[in-house]
């Protein structure tokens, strides 16, 4: 399989998209300066076709064009996870169980290796140190609340443990800082983070590269709460069955992929810290002066393809990356946990209403019933779980489900939460594990901005733990014979109606 496939190569996947009538190429000029964010904004809260802007004001020497929207859905019902589908060699007509499993299948096998290569696309043009001003570089303000311009939304960071045993990929937001430095998030207790602490007890800068651009399957990857210690690169590998081309960095010892479309290099200080923030998040919230300081990145060297293109999140409210990627991904990997803790959970997702803070399991309700177990030791049973472990990190709530229930379909979760659970009594709350402090209720809420928060809400009827369902649903699937349903369908376009 060459490099040069969708997933395993940007560039390929931005004609992928071309072909699949899902790209809106904008030739005229676009201002980085709000305009590019506040279109691709639009396109991800009415799930349009993702633009590329071809011809941004202030661009230089090449640098750069923007792809919006990299993740985000499209209308159609049938093809609406495709652009997801393209990070992974599924057809556009993937379901999201389809995404997931996918995700999930490297769990199990052997790593792939990367393969070293001695260069490639990314290697086309280059910045030195003293040619490098980030000031000048067309970077996107992303909401005019915002504390500056996050070039970084879609980038691909890259640090190695000191002992050179683990290489990370991740996502973490970063906003030009100065003419050398980029300020972003290091937060607790993230891989990077992890990676960062190593080095600062070695007393030692962490070598770094942020890599834009890279191989689909990469990102989704970088976005995926994997176990401590695994390194992406093999994790990739096994997913796609191909080992991925890296090159080494010029300025350090660390391997990006070949195809990328702009690769920064440098480090990340131990000690250096600069003001970050504010930034709508992933929760649709921006809150002016809300600035921290975090530790600052210093770019040293600029790789990049010709006429190279930056992928950009323009992140807040339903439906972007933050939500396709970073909550379905964790929902995986709680899936994952559940089943291996022998757990009856045969589906998990994040509900994109919820705005992916919750996570609906999907249980076994016939498998639940051999367990001879309460409802209070089940929900209790499934929180100590979740709650404790990294893919639950950003997760506050869970909302246990009936077979019944399909929990990647937002209205039949609701549904079940609104009539089946019980405030309090069928709750059982958590203030003793790790919170998600980006989540506005607990950094501008009540209590601590880091420590619980958490809720495990039993959308299970207690005839579901002894006897089995005792209802019948009052829908179109279960309330008419099955000879009426196929006659209204058979005529429903020629009533008038419209063709799902």
């Amino acid at each position: 399989m060459a490099n040069t496939e969708p997933h395993l190569c940007f560039r390929s996947f931005v004609e992928a998209l071309k072909a699949d009538n899902d790209l809106v190429e904008i030739d005229t000029p676009v201002d980085p300066n709000l305009e590019a964010a506040a279109i691709t904004r639009l396109v991800c809260e009415t799930d349009d076709k993702a633009p590329l802007f071809n011809n941004l004001i202030g661009a230089e020497n090449g640098l750069f064009r923007i792809l919006g929207a990299p993740g985000s859905l499209r209308k159609s019902p049938k093809d609406r996870y495709g652009r997801l589908a393209r990070h992974l060699a599924l057809p556009p007509t993937a379901s999201m169980r389809d995404i997931l499993d996918k995700m999930l299948s490297a769990s199990t096998m052997a790593p792939i290796p990367p393969n070293i290569v001695s260069t490639g696309p990314c290697k086309e043009n280059f910045l030195q140190e003293s040619q490098i001003d980030l000031t000048k570089l067309p970077a996107p303000q992303i909401h005019q609340a915002d504390g500056g311009k996050y070039i970084q939304t879609y980038g691909m960071h890259i640090v190695q443990s000191p002992d050179g045993s683990w290489t990370n990929w991740s996502i973490a937001r970063a906003m030009v800082s100065d003419d050398k430095h980029l300020t972003g998030l290091v937060i607790e207790p993230q891989h990077i983070w992890q990676i960062h602490q190593m080095w600062k007890k070695e007393g030692r800068d962490v070598p770094w590269a942020l890599a834009f651009g890279v191989p689909p399957a990469a990102i989704m990857a970088s976005s995926m709460p994997i176990p401590d210690g695994v390194t992406e690169a093999g994790y990739v590998g096994a997913m796609t069955g191909s080992a991925l081309d890296l090159v080494k960095c010029d300025t350090n010892s660390l391997y990006v992929p070949a195809t990328s479309e702009i690769v920064f290099e440098g480090t990340l200080s131990i000690t250096d810290k600069g003001p970050e923030g504010p930034f709508g998040e992933m929760h649709g919230y921006v809150f002016p002066g809300d600035t921290h300081l975090w530790p600052k990145y210093k770019v040293n060297r600029i790789t990049y393809r010709n006429n190279p293109i930056m992928p950009m999140s323009s992140c807040g409210r339903l439906t972007d990356e933050t939500h396709t990627m970073i909550g379905s991904l964790a929902a995986a990997e709680i899936r994952k946990v559940c089943q291996q803790a022998g757990l009856p959970v045969t589906d998990a997702f994040a509900p994109f209403e919820s705005q992916v803070t919750w996570v609906a399991l999907r249980i076994d309700t016939a498998k639940l019933r051999e367990m001879k177990t309460t409802p209070k030791e089940f929900s209790k049973k499934v929180g100590d779980l979740v709650f404790n472990c990294k893919p639950g990190y950003t997760i506050h709530r869970l909302v246990l489900c009936g077979d019944d229930i399909d929990v990647y379909n937002g209205k039949d979760v609701m549904w079940a939460f609104s009539t089946r659970c019980r405030p309090n009594l069928d709750e059982i709350f958590y203030e003793d594990v790790r919170g998600f402090p980006l989540i506005p209720y607990m950094s501008h809420g009540n209590g601590s901005p880091v420590q619980g928060g958490k809720v495990v809400s039993d959308a299970l009827l207690p005839c579901e733990y002894t006897t089995g369902r005792d209802w019948v649903a009052a829908d179109f699937e279960n309330s008419y014979p099955e000879e009426l349903k196929q006659k209204v369908l058979a005529n429903w376009t020629k009533m008038g109606f419209r063709e799902e």
